[in-house]
């Protein structure tokens, strides 16, 4: 049986800055599916080849799979849909199948629009995919379509979701398939290497209102770090690797793993082969301060801080659990240690000025991150921040739910000056940054770095790639009354999608209210015991299970 994975063909003015990045996924699904026994696997990177409909048709047919995957965050969401779209009109009989995090969670939606697509992928895809394909392989799909859990599809017209299937529990069995991959094709800019995303943790203790990587993978799960360098190694050995990034959320929660990783690869020499970067709280650097040097020593060079806000009232928003002061220290602790720290924030809610976008400048002058981002505020429409301020959104076209177009308008701003507010933000920044900053600090490794990371800046402003500006039609404040974002209007929240929300909305308002009612009980019982007990002494502080000399000498 012939499975063909293909990556869809979405590109935006934000990730690819840095290069083209090697799709995970494929690696892990192909790892698991090989382990099942199915070797006959092939992969179509239309992103990173840029391969278009008609490309796409000639090897598809070429191939004649029996299983057509592909995946989805949520701008690539309609790229996705056309893959398998142009799967049915070409290998019709084969099962088209669609994963990732927006088809899990919008996989009503996904299924009314797109009614070509056999079945969604609910969830972390290794062992339901391997199910999937093993039921296809017996010949007991779609016969057992309802037993396989983790599934959404089409029967006749009910939109069926099986069981959610568990997360995979023993990660450490995972052993990815990176072969499949080109990796010619993958290359870090700023150090001109090949660069790989593999996995230590999956899930994220935090909660997080604007993010919905804590919903996807529910609960927080650590790999052996030695099988992770184990992983690293073989990248590096057998495919020439100079550069990875976890693909964690938060690779430093587990303080412990986290240092046995550094550890072992330094024990194997890998830290003088490979240099690599993270994404992590400000928190776990002031946790670590007395750590980064050794990190460092590690091959960690790049840190991306979830700063987020340069306001308080912002931070508190997003459930950050985190302050200004911290944000400003975590850089400077970092910078100390000679890692390149790289600043994001967020902008674009409804509060939004332009007295508010020059603060996130000020700050971050102020800060002094080598690298600063500012994204564009986009409302997962699975998140509970979304929820909150849905009557506010406007734009249902997810391609552009990207970082980088202003989804949202600010009550103060039209998109267009939101968007040349943040021009204006990143211009200054690293104009600075070229003249008086890069060229001039530090010799050897961090010069390069720093140059080269103003190299992939240049490269995407030049291409007019940078924040889609030419797509949208941006070239400079004169223009910020023009610039047209493009947005299909036609595109809405179907109506099994909606449904669906108002039913979760009125399981949750039932489920408040009998949390209120039981605090209210709670509160008349207390009354009831505080009024039994009136008139007794008091005997002062009491050990747990006994009486007051039991607290004579504790400490």
């Amino acid at each position: 049986m012939r499975i063909v994975f293909v990556h869809p063909n979405y590109h935006s003015g934000g990730a690819e800055i840095a290069g083209n990045w090697p799709p995970a996924w494929v690696a892990y699904l192909a790892g698991s599916l090989k382990a099942a026994g199915f070797t006959d696997i092939h992969f179509i990177d239309a992103m990173t080849h840029h391969i278009g409909p008609e490309a796409l048709r000639a090897r598809l047919a070429e191939l004649k799979p029996d299983i057509v995957g592909t995946t989805a965050i949520t701008p690539a969401i309609y790229e996705a849909e056309g893959v398998l779209k142009i799967a049915a009109e070409v290998v019709p009989d084969a099962l088209r199948v669609l994963g990732g995090i927006h088809a899990t969670f919008m996989f009503r939606q996904v299924l009314e629009e797109a009614p070509w697509v056999d079945v969604i992928v609910r969830g972390e895809g290794e062992e339901i995919m391997t199910a999937l394909a093993e039921a296809v392989r017996d010949g007991r799909y779609p016969a057992e379509r309802r037993k396989i859990r983790g599934l959404a599809f089409r029967d006749g017209d009910e939109i069926v979701a099986t069981q959610a299937a568990s997360t995979v529990k023993n990660l450490d069995a995972i052993d990815p398939d990176w072969s499949l991959l080109e990796w010619d094709s993958y290359i870090y800019v700023p150090l001109g290497v090949k660069v790989a995303i593999p996995n230590m943790a999956r899930g994220c203790p935090f909660t997080c209102s604007f993010c919905s990587q804590w919903k996807f993978w529910r609960d927080y799960r650590v790999r052996d770090p030695k099988k992770v360098v184990d992983e690293i190694e073989r990248l590096v050995n057998d495919h020439g690797v100079g550069f990875f990034i976890l693909a964690d959320e938060e690779p430093t929660i587990n303080k412990k793993k986290f240092v046995e990783f550094c550890q072992e690869l330094i024990d194997r020499g890998l830290n003088e082969r490979v240099k690599w970067g993270i994404n992590t709280r400000v928190t776990d650097i002031w946790r670590d301060r007395d750590l980064l040097k050794f990190y460092r020593k590690a091959g960690l060079v790049h840190v991306s801080l979830g700063t987020e806000a340069a306001a308080q009232m912002k931070l508190d928003l997003f459930n950050k659990e985190t302050t200004v002061a911290q944000n400003k220290e975590a850089i400077r602790l970092l910078r100390e240690a000679d890692i390149f720290t790289e600043a994001q924030f967020i902008v674009g809610l409804d509060n939004e000025t332009a007295e508010t976008l020059e603060e996130t400048y000020q700050m971050a002058w102020d800060w002094q991150p080598d690298l600063a981002n500012w994204s564009m505020y986009t409302p997962w429409p699975f998140t509970p921040l979304f929820q909150e301020i849905r009557d506010q959104v406007e734009v249902f076209d997810y391609s552009k739910y990207n970082f980088v177009t202003p989804i949202m308008k600010p009550a103060a701003l039209t998109r267009g000056e939101l968007l040349d507010g943040v021009m204006k933000n990143y211009r200054r920044f690293y104009m600075k940054k070229a003249l008086f900053h890069y060229p001039w600090r530090g010799t050897g490794f961090r010069r390069r770095y720093l140059l080269g990371c103003l190299k992939a800046f240049l490269k995407a402003g030049v291409g007019r790639t940078f924040y889609d500006l030419g797509k949208a039609g941006y070239w400079g404040p004169q223009t910020k009354d023009k610039v047209d974002f493009h947005f299909d209007d036609t595109r809405k929240i179907a109506p099994a999608q909606m449904a669906d929300w108002e039913a979760a909305a009125d399981r949750a308002a039932r489920a408040a209210e009998r949390r209120e009612a039981v605090r209210a009980q709670g509160k008349e019982r207390a009354k009831e015991r505080n009024a039994a007990l009136a008139g007794v002494p008091d005997l002062g502080p009491m050990a747990c299970g006994g009486g007051k000399g039991q607290m004579e000498g504790a400490e």
